[in-house]
């Protein structure tokens, strides 16, 4: 049996695309984080969260919710927050913070710079079901994390691991332009979070400011192609990261530093 002695956060869901992406942008000297998976491979912490107790653990310093279903039925999404529960609970249980996935598709296609105390209009399935989790679950130890694209982990990251890019291009000659940050920007921010005397229930994750993935490619040297936007896509998403810039402030939005997470 493997015997744990990290003293940092327990991460749930690490097996995922954010997760090891987070395990690889890990700051050098950071309190080790904890990491689980339901088969325990690769020496992660075993543990199936929704059918079995939590095992025997380290002291930790927070409980970090990665694990989640992004698509499915609308039945098989209602595990977000079942999962969401399990790391409140534990949480509490063990007196720390609970930093929980959510993500900014909770927004919906909203204009502007997207506001924690604005209305929320999810129009997909998984925003819906993450709207949902946010609101079942709550209390003071709980912090909703908002997470704009992550570099390496989304849908263009997938387009240049399957060989082809197409970009949406909108009226006015643009790409999509999205809020990122960089898996070690993730990082910075649940460690700072952990660490902060107090936590908003919810909070956006990601650069101050807006990054044009034409650009992103551009850097990285990635060739791709443009389509016509369609009526119902998104040309800009914009996070108001005022929050998080007092609690861990992260460097501007930078089309560079997106293309470098993207190696």
């Amino acid at each position: 049996m493997t015997k744990f002695t990290q003293t940092g956060p327990l991460i749930l869901g690490a097996s995922g695309r954010v997760g090891r992406a987070l395990a690889r942008a890990w700051p050098a000297g950071a309190p080790a984080p904890l990491r689980q998976s339901r088969d325990g491979a690769g020496g992660m912490l075993a543990w199936d969260i929704l059918n079995a107790p939590a095992p025997d653990l380290p002291p930790i310093d927070s409980v970090v919710v990665l694990a989640g279903i992004a698509r499915g039925t609308d039945k098989a999404l209602t595990l977000n927050t079942s999962l969401a529960q399990t790391g409140a609970d534990l949480g509490e249980r063990l007196g720390v913070p609970v930093l929980v996935a959510s993500s900014q598709a909770v927004y919906g296609s909203q204009p502007g710079l997207l506001r924690e105390d604005q209305t929320l209009k999810p129009t997909s399935a998984y925003g819906r079901a993450k709207a949902a989790m946010e609101a079942a679950v709550t209390g003071p130890h709980v912090t909703h994390l908002r997470i704009g694209n992550v570099a390496g982990c989304d849908a263009l990251a997938a387009g240049i691991a399957q060989g082809g890019v197409v970009l949406d291009r909108f009226a006015d000659g643009q790409g999509p332009r999205r809020a990122y940050c960089t898996p070690h920007d993730l990082a910075r921010v649940l460690i700072g979070l952990a660490a902060a005397p107090a936590r908003p229930p919810v909070v956006n994750i990601a650069r101050p400011g807006i990054v044009a993935m034409a650009d992103v490619l551009d850097a990285a040297g990635v060739a791709f192609n443009w389509t016509p936007a369609p009526a119902e896509a998104l040309p800009e998403m914009a996070l108001d990261v005022t929050l998080l810039q007092g609690i861990c402030p992260l460097p501007p939005a930078d089309a560079a530093a997106v293309a470098g997470a993207l190696a």
